[in-house]
């Protein structure tokens, strides 16, 4: 049996647009909290049994056409070397971030099965019980976003160590870089073998970077992944702030370019010439009532007139505060409507 969100990454026509949403697996539903219960965050992710479970009930109770693993972007770093820690309050920490040249020659990279086995189980355990219509989605950090957090040790608003190494030691820069491509091909490359239908890159912090930066310091390295991934299984591409990056992004050849709430998306969609996108609602219309919902999906439906190879999710990740029955709501919604 097709699976409908592969027909769509591959631009091809599709009964109603398939729909699927960013952290569709997360706090904002007591069944998450449910198989977490006390785990710690890192724990939570290295678990095979409930990492499935979490990635598993979010597709069944939301009927969305794609699963995505249950996972988190930076647990990869932590076989390489760095000390990674889920602080309340704070988000991921690293106590030992990347600020010199030793650093950098101090990361440890290892086959993917080695560093990080249990993605592997996880992704079996999730292909055991999820229906054979539904696509599942594996994912990792770009390049840049991983680099970003593992320099400034957690989140940022100015970057000012990123782009301190960038600006002053290019060449330690790109030394980082290749070695994070080098292990997150490999990463990736385990979860494709391990049966994903599809590799989500998530370049979250991207859109900080001018377009000069971006060519210098990062397009290199995002056409080098690309490469090692080509051909395998559909590659979705995804930033957000980034709408002033996509003409450059657009040439790379990703299978699906994901847009966020800020960038439009028909227009966008045609005057770069993409196979596929992806989005792109802000998330935010889902704690307004199912009115708004309704009208705001609908003319985001409605601006793509069921155009081939439109995968409706948000432009970013569902908050902590979604309620659950709006989730709900608009994925019957998106359903109903682009079937018409």
């Amino acid at each position: 049996m097709d699976k409908i969100f592969l027909a769509a990454c591959r631009g091809e026509p599709t009964p109603y647009t398939p729909i699927w949403l960013n952290r569709q697996a997360g706090r904002y539903m007591p069944e998450y909290h449910q198989v977490k219960g006390d785990l710690p965050s890192l724990d939570f992710f290295k678990n095979p049994e409930k990492a499935a479970l979490a990635t598993l009930d979010a597709q069944r109770i939301l009927g969305v056409d794609a699963a995505i693993m249950f996972a988190d972007l930076l647990p990869i770093m932590e076989p390489m070397g760095l000390r990674l820690e889920y602080v309340p309050g704070q988000g991921p920490v690293f106590d030992n971030p990347i600020r010199c040249a030793k650093d950098v020659d101090q990361l440890i990279s290892a086959p993917a099965q080695e560093a990080t086995p249990y993605i592997a189980d996880t992704v079996k355990n999730i292909l055991h019980d999820l229906p054979k219509d539904i696509a599942l989605i594996g994912f990792a950090g770009a390049p840049f976003t991983l680099a970003s957090y593992a320099i400034e040790g957690r989140g940022s608003r100015n970057y000012v160590y990123v782009k301190k190494m960038m600006y002053e030691e290019p060449e330690l820069w790109h030394r980082l870089m290749n070695t994070l491509v080098d292990q997150l091909a490999s990463y990736l490359i385990l979860q494709i073998d391990s049966g994903v239908d599809a590799v989500q890159l998530f370049d979250t912090w991207v859109g900080n970077l001018s377009i000069s930066d971006f060519r210098l310091y990062v397009l290199p390295h995002l056409e080098r992944l690309l490469a090692r991934l080509k051909g395998k299984v559909p590659v979705i591409y995804f930033g957000t702030g980034n709408g002033h990056l996509l003409p450059d992004v657009a040439p790379l050849g990703f299978d699906v370019v994901a847009l966020d709430w800020r960038t439009p998306l028909a227009q966008t969609w045609s005057s770069l010439q993409l196979n596929a996108v992806q989005g792109n609602l802000d998330p935010i219309v889902l704690c307004a009532d199912q009115a708004t919902i309704a009208r705001q999906s609908a003319e985001l439906l409605d601006s793509v007139a069921g155009r081939s190879g439109h995968i409706f999710n948000l432009g970013h990740g569902i908050i902590p505060e979604t309620p659950v029955d709006n989730v709900k709501f608009l994925v019957d919604f998106v359903h109903e409507h682009s079937a018409r």
